[in-house]
């Protein structure tokens, strides 16, 4: 048996409907690889409703936050004319990167439902383990150069944001 068709035992009871838009998104990750993208795709849903699609557009847009799932976050937003995401599921041929998994996180989406698993995508060379890691280490330790300075400048957008009256708070 290959590393990929060893999984987890799914566990997760679901609706005829989840299933629909779940096949959906894998669709959108197979025909995606025909069109030069990755085997990514998205559909994000409210209220029963397609809101939006995205697939993985990396290599063709040369674009690293280009995931599907980033990428029906945009349309989705734009779609619906507001930043928030509040009530709508994605479903995602994979579960979500940091990146992703974070971009989800902002708008407010209420549920993420996925197929592939991170270590699926691993055993295909999707490896994202390092950013995890990355993440728990101290700023001197990270691979990337973390440096802090000119903070009492930088603060003066942000007492300016604050004060402003006619903000929209996100």
């Amino acid at each position: 048996m290959s590393t990929i068709d060893k999984c987890l035992k799914e566990s997760h009871e679901y609706s005829a409907e989840d299933a629909k838009f779940m096949e959906m998104a894998i669709n959108l990750s197979m025909d995606n690889i025909d069109t030069g993208g990755g085997s990514f795709g998205a559909v994000i849903v409210k209220d029963g409703e397609i809101i939006a699609t995205g697939t993985n557009r990396v290599v063709p847009d040369s674009d690293p936050t280009a995931h599907a799932e980033v990428m029906a976050i945009r349309k989705a937003c734009a779609r619906l004319g507001t930043f928030q995401l509040t009530g709508c599921t994605i479903y995602s041929s994979c579960e979500p990167c940091p990146m992703c998994l974070s971009a989800l996180y902002w708008p407010g989406v209420s549920r993420i439902c996925y197929g592939n698993t991170k270590d699926d995508a691993k055993a295909i060379n999707f490896d994202d383990s390092f950013i995890y890691d990355q993440l728990e280490l101290n700023y001197g330790d990270r691979s990337i150069k973390c440096e802090h300075f000119m903070r009492s400048d930088a603060l003066r957008a942000f007492r300016k944001w604050d004060k402003k009256e006619d903000k929209v708070e996100y």
